[in-house]
């Protein structure tokens, strides 16, 4: 990591394109986040695309904007993200997810910088550096046809490469006082201590979901824990070191009975004075709800909004909500 911060702080003032890789949840966001803000651009917008979650036709429109009527429902003119980023930073989350004739079309604005809204004529010219992201190997993906060699190479100018958390266990102790200090601040609870066991339970699991996934544990923790200390039963059976139920299995209780459970823990864990029970635990089974089933539809907002049976703009504010939404889910490692 020290290696990433050296690169950014190298990479920050110039214009180059950076395209940073590394597995879901690795933190890609916040290292463009952080270029952006060291560069001569940081008091520039910095806009965020995530190109996996939506079909290409949108993604275009999405990206340079439309002129009405340029198609049905096209009932105004509408500025795109390159547009929008001018003078600052557009970060193209999950690139590896555009479609060739996208990509010809994102190779221009790289060296041209320009573009014509969908259903213009217009070319629109634009001063916007590109930091782009992918969770998947490029150079494989340009083997297997699905992505341009000649974008990659304009992309591809500095790599940053983000390890995954299973690469630098040595980190966890002082992310998950992090997370401790952090959660406890936002819920009103003092839960400062770490059971040793428990330590090493967290370093040694391997984090399938990177340091996204040891957020939300810690917060859970936080939010459940009876005393003053994160013991070893309030980490889940994933690092436990047990196998978790799959999705849709039996379990020995029906969801009824955990679910009364749960809501007993909850007021358990909340005190006999305490208020705001709504959102102490209907809000906590929401969040995690939905980032399970963002996990399991691999993080692309479309697929987990119709899983959940709610409008994709609603999954997205509640994303925002939780503080799911602009970590690197795919939406908007």
């Amino acid at each position: 990591m020290q290696e990433v911060y050296r690169l950014v702080r190298q990479v920050a003032p110039s214009n180059a394109s950076v395209l940073l890789l590394g597995e879901t949840g690795t933190g890609k966001e916040l290292i463009a986040k952080a270029i952006h803000q060291l560069s001569p651009r940081g008091s520039g917008p910095f806009v965020r695309v995530n190109c996996g979650a939506l079909h290409e036709n949108l993604l275009e429109s999405e990206l340079f904007g439309h002129v009405r009527g340029a198609f049905t429902g096209a009932l105004e003119n509408r500025t795109g993200r390159f547009e929008a980023a001018h003078t600052g930073t557009v970060f193209l989350d999950e690139i590896n997810s555009t479609t060739p004739k996208l990509q010809v079309k994102l190779l221009r604005v790289l060296q041209e910088h320009e573009f014509e809204r969908v259903g213009d004529t217009q070319t629109i010219r634009v001063d916007t550096r590109v930091i782009a992201a992918s969770n998947r190997d490029l150079v494989e993906q340009i083997e297997a046809g699905h992505f341009r060699e000649d974008l990659y190479y304009r992309l591809n100018v500095v790599t940053i490469y983000l390890p995954a958390l299973r690469e630098r266990r040595e980190d966890i102790p002082e992310l998950v006082g992090h997370f401790l200090k952090l959660y406890n601040q936002q819920n009103r609870r003092h839960v400062p201590h770490v059971e040793r066991r428990a330590m090493e339970l967290l370093s040694a699991y391997d984090w399938p979901g990177n340091v996204r996934e040891l957020q939300n544990y810690i917060e859970r923790a936080v939010v459940l824990a009876p005393g003053d200390e994160l013991t070893c039963d309030l980490l889940p059976d994933a690092v436990l070191g047990r196998q978790r139920p799959r999705m849709g299995r039996r379990r020995n209780a029906d969801l009824e009975t955990l679910a009364a459970e749960l809501v007993e823990l909850g007021l358990a864990s909340a005190g006999p004075t305490e208020d705001n029970l709504y959102a102490k635990v209907v809000n906590r089974v929401e969040r995690e709800l939905i980032f399970q089933v963002m996990a399991a539809c691999d993080n692309v907002q479309i697929k987990a909004a119709a899983r959940l049976g709610i409008n994709r703009n609603t999954l997205h504010k509640k994303l925002e909500e939780y503080q799911l939404g602009e970590t690197g889910m795919k939406d908007e490692g």
